[in-house]
């Protein structure tokens, strides 16, 4: 399965705030989020939907890839996506252990298990 994706009652900024902290305690930074819904309506278009993209990183995390494989630099940093589908709160993200199979390292492949496991759990205790 490519993505990792789960429903939470908490509503857009509930979910974000409560998603910082836990990457936090994971030692994952938010280095920026970009909210599309805002971004197209700027560009003079119709969207009406929430849509916030969060690009997440783990400096320790990220040398260590960049060290193994400098071609895991196109995978990063992470992205974790929060928004709203039919009333409900969804946040997800692509699975890491998904893209770096392109890579055809296993190596690689047990570094993004483990970012994956970590940033599951995050997502997983925002629910």
């Amino acid at each position: 399965m490519f993505d990792y994706t789960v429903s939470t009652n908490k509503n857009i900024e509930e979910a974000i705030k409560s998603l910082e902290d836990k990457l936090k305690e994971e030692k994952f930074g938010v280095l920026w989020m970009f909210d599309i819904k805002e971004k197209l309506q700027e560009k003079g278009l119709e969207f009406t939907k929430e849509f916030k993209v969060l690009e997440v990183c783990n400096p320790v995390e990220a040398q260590r890839v960049l060290n193994e494989n400098m071609m895991a630099g196109y995978f990063l940093p992470c992205k974790i996506v929060v928004y709203e589908n039919n009333g409900q709160t969804k946040i997800g993200m692509p699975r890491p252990t998904s893209l770096i199979n392109i890579l055809n390292n296993e190596k690689m492949k047990q570094f993004a298990k483990d970012i994956e496991d970590r940033l599951i759990g995050c997502i997983k205790s925002c629910i």
